[in-house]
């Protein structure tokens, strides 16, 4: 009779170490711990990222907000100057400008108005409230003269050559709004000054 080799005995012993009940629960247990630290892995990287991406693009639609709120343009209220004619510092040959001006001003925000209305049987008349606007636009025209005599002072302390150049009209605006600024006494500010017609001869 035959006696088995070290070979079949080995076979054996690994036969029945794969059926054996607590070493099939051994490899359940460890793939299962696997399994689950490699989920809690991925969540947490997925949760961290999402996160970072969130508030990536919070603080760019806050700062786009910010942007839109600094780009809107600050609206005033405008006050013609009128046409101004007037000589320019050239000597020779002698150059004169025709310009229209306009500087537009900061309106502050008028206090809603609130109407009166008439009590029955006391004869009272309910008044009309002042457009505010309009108030602004009177208040405004006491410094015409002064401002005008500020843009005069400006425009014609410049030469040809000088008001000729886009860099050179920003700067005599820049000088009116300075000048203006000076009347108004931090009252009201000049938002920009505008020039319609501008013509140089």
């Amino acid at each position: 009779m035959a006696k088995p080799t070290q070979e079949n005995t080995n076979d054996k012993d690994i036969k029945q170490e794969g059926n054996n009940p607590s070493f099939i629960l051994i490899n359940i247990v460890t793939t299962t711990i696997v399994c689950i630290i490699f989920i809690g892995v991925s969540y947490f990287l997925q949760s961290n990222l999402l996160s970072t991406q969130l508030k990536s693009i919070t603080l760019q639609e806050s700062a786009e907000d910010e942007s839109e709120q600094l780009d809107k343009p600050e609206r005033g209220i405008v006050l013609d100057l009128g046409d101004f004619t007037m000589n320019l510092s050239d000597i020779q040959p002698r150059r004169y400008l025709k310009a229209n001006v306009a500087v537009e001003v900061t309106n502050p925000m008028p206090e809603p108005a609130v109407e009166e209305k008439s009590s029955g049987g006391h004869g009272g008349h309910g008044a009309a409230a002042p457009d505010p606007k309009k108030a602004l636009i009177e208040e405004m025209e006491q410094y015409k003269p002064a401002i005008r005599d500020a843009v005069i002072t400006v425009l014609t302390s410049k030469t040809s050559d000088e008001l000729a150049t886009t860099a050179g009209k920003e700067l005599a605006k820049q000088q009116i709004a300075e000048a203006v600024n000076g009347i108004f006494d931090g009252e009201r500010e000049v938002i920009r000054v505008s020039f319609g017609q501008f013509i140089m001869q």
